[in-house]
């Protein structure tokens, strides 16, 4: 058997032994090998091979398992998955399932290798970094505050929730609006993250000054100067109404530039505004109408007046004939008598004002005689019937050439009103009997 001596330590070499592929008849023992030895024109990053000896093994094991079996052992788990030992087993062909599991477990998860790879003890620790002292977001988590000794009559006028210490209407009420939509997507570049973040950081700022003005408003009182003020002044204005009340909510972000006496006589400058703009609204209406001077517009008001007591007569006479329905006939005979000839009166008294209210209205005057009457009884208006009729009469033509018929008619369009229109009309010629 030939005999193997280490070119650099002169060694007998028994074993495994590493040839240099580029210096000729030059052999190095392991040892020498994982030095880095170098000797004459031989350098440590040679090309190289092993030689001599048994299979070699990566780990100490029992059960000798070379670098090809393990290199085949983890293209499979790689492939597989970790837990296919199945499909292992067939792959490195030289191992039964059951060997591959016990090896990978012992050497790549359990062994120094999975020491190092899996951390058994994890540290979570969570660190804020939105704010520039690292503080949470909040900055009320951080400085606590008593809350506020309110009486419940108090607290349900200001709004006050004591278990939450917090308003249902704060400073800067819509803050939350700015980050309430935000969201970590997987495919979010750099830039996107950057402008997430400065959206984050202006909602810390809005919050923060949410909560300065809070603590200043405790500090100074003004909780309680807001509750006995509001007491008084709720008790000296009159109730107003809902719009107002809507409105002057809208206009409280102004109350920080104005005194409490400004603010008012702002308020009620812009209410004057609103009333002005809806007169002037209602007199170009009137000038649209026909109506060019005052008195004009004062005998429409009183003949407006007139209609509309004309129309609550009316309504108490039916209401009193339903009453009298259920008092006998003899004494309801002689009361139905003058309740007939003043309903006749008022009849012909409210046909002729409603005519005159339809004549004023846009498409009269495309309307022939009948199709007037046809609209003043059924109480359309010209341009509603215009529409209806040309509805109608499409719907006609396309069923007689045959065409599928799919008609939307005007919302809230009563069917009686449909049909009389469409008998009307049949009676008249403009469509055929269907």
């Amino acid at each position: 058997m030939a005999k193997y001596r280490c070119g650099y330590c002169q060694s007998d070499i028994s074993g495994i032994r590493v040839k240099c592929a580029e210096c000729k008849d030059f052999d190095l023992c392991l040892q020498c090998f994982t030095c880095g030895a170098e000797l004459g024109p031989h350098r440590k990053d040679h090309s190289y091979g092993l030689a001599g000896g048994s299979e070699l093994g990566a780990f100490d094991s029992p059960k000798l398992w070379t670098l090809s079996e393990e290199t085949m052992l983890l293209d499979a788990v790689e492939q597989y998955g970790f837990g296919n030992w199945e499909d292992a087993g067939g792959h490195v062909e030289t191992a039964v399932p059951s060997e591959c599991e016990q090896h990978y477990i012992n050497y790549y998860i359990q062994g120094n290798i999975g020491k190092v790879t899996f951390q058994t003890e994890t540290e979570n620790k969570v660190i804020d970094h939105t704010c520039p002292d690292g503080g949470p977001l909040s900055p009320s988590l951080t400085v606590p505050v008593t809350p506020v000794d309110l009486s419940l009559q108090e607290q349900q006028e200001l709004g006050y929730m004591p278990f939450r210490d917090d308003f249902e209407r704060e400073f800067d009420n819509e803050a939350e609006a700015t980050i309430s939509t935000l969201s970590n997507n997987y495919d979010d570049e750099e830039l996107d993250i950057t402008i997430k973040l400065m959206q984050v950081d202006k909602y810390r700022l809005r919050i923060k000054e949410r909560e300065r003005r809070k603590r200043i408003a405790r500090e100074y009182g003004l909780i309680y100067a807001a509750t006995s003020t509001g007491a008084k002044q709720k008790a000296q204005q009159p109730k107003k109404k809902k719009d107002e009340r809507e409105f002057q909510e809208k206009m409280r972000i102004f109350t920080q530039f104005h005194l409490s006496a400004e603010h008012e006589a702002y308020f009620e400058n812009l209410q004057k505004e609103k009333e002005l703009k809806a007169r002037i609204k209602e007199l170009m209406k009137l000038r649209k109408n026909g109506f060019t001077t005052l008195s004009d517009v004062e005998t429409f008001e009183e003949e407006k007046y007139k209609r509309e007591k004309k129309k609550e007569n009316r309504k108490k006479t039916s209401n009193l004939a339903k009453r009298n329905s259920m008092v006998p006939k003899k004494v309801v005979v002689e009361e139905k008598l003058d309740i007939l000839i003043d309903d006749e009166d008022l009849k012909d008294e409210e046909e002729e004002e409603e005519t005159k209210e339809m004549a004023q209205l846009p498409g009269y005057d495309m309307l022939s005689e009948r199709e007037r009457k046809l609209c003043n009884s059924i109480g359309m208006t010209p341009a509603n019937y215009v529409t209806i009729k040309a509805c109608i009469i499409k719907d006609y033509l396309q069923r007689r050439q045959g065409l599928p018929v799919k008609i939307r008619y005007p919302s809230g369009l009563d069917k009686t009103h449909r049909r009389q229109i469409m008998s009307f009309l049949t009676d008249n010629g403009w469509i055929g009997v269907t």
